[in-house]
């Protein structure tokens, strides 16, 4: 069992950054692929980013590349989401979540556990 938890998230204006972090309980952190989605109201749970094992590869929904980088500490258990130059529709609830081995690397199906979610908000 993995239990995740993520902070960072707040209130901002149109075009400030946001650095989202998330530790995991497991010390078989490296045996992970990492990942982070958001959910906005009435929408579904959407791929932002991703990140291999030893994090030597990353990708990204394509909205997002050139804004938002995924990197991650696998000694501090942590996977970081940085956040640049936010949008209005950027505001939802944002998750990481873990899978040793996902099939479909965008699917949220295929990571098995999820955070509780952490609110941002961009104001314009």
């Amino acid at each position: 069992q993995v239990q995740l938890a993520e902070s960072g998230g707040g209130l901002v204006q149109a075009g400030d950054s946001l650095r989202l972090s998330c530790v995991a309980s497991t010390g078989a952190f490296p045996t992970y692929v990492m990942g982070w989605f958001r959910q906005a109201p009435g929408k579904d749970r959407e791929f932002l980013a991703t990140i291999t094992w030893a994090g030597r590869n990353t990708y990204y929904k394509e909205s997002v590349k050139g804004r938002f980088t995924i990197s991650r500490d696998n000694a501090k258990k942590t996977v970081t989401l940085q956040m640049n130059n936010l949008k209005p529709e950027d505001s939802a609830v944002y998750y990481c979540a873990a899978s040793e081995r996902p099939t479909e690397w965008t699917n949220a199906g295929s990571y098995a556990y999820w955070g509780q979610g952490t609110q941002v908000t961009v104001n314009s």
